[in-house]
């Protein structure tokens, strides 16, 4: 977290991250975008959750090399439910922009052992 508080997360591009097209593939974008939701959501979360929506624009590529980073922020934060989106940018390029929501979940005890 930055002294803005806000959360930054990167990855740099690897040959495993990449399509046939030497393109970072779209599931790996889709992946690392799941994950700064919850990284960005984190101060509001206070414990376990869930994603229950993700919507998603393919903006530009990223090649192997090249970092690439999330920029995000709470929208709104309710009592069961947190908004949120973001940016992922190589440089200056923005390459894929998300929206999430994520539902906060209480631990159920554990069922007693039957004997």
């Amino acid at each position: 977290m930055d002294e803005n508080g806000r959360v930054h997360c990167a990855f740099r591009v690897e040959k495993k991250h990449l399509n046939g097209m030497r393109n970072v593939h779209g599931g790996c974008f889709m992946a690392f975008a799941d994950y700064c939701l919850f990284a960005i959501a984190s101060a509001e979360l206070e414990g376990p959750g869930v994603t229950v929506a993700f919507s998603c624009e393919f903006l530009d590529a990223a090649r192997e090399g090249e970092l690439v980073e999330c920029i995000g922020e709470v929208t709104r934060a309710g009592g069961s439910l947190i908004f949120l989106r973001g940016v992922l940018k190589a440089a200056d390029r923005s390459l894929f922009t998300f929206s999430g929501t994520i539902k906060r979940v209480k631990r159920k005890a554990p069922l007693e052992a039957s004997a």
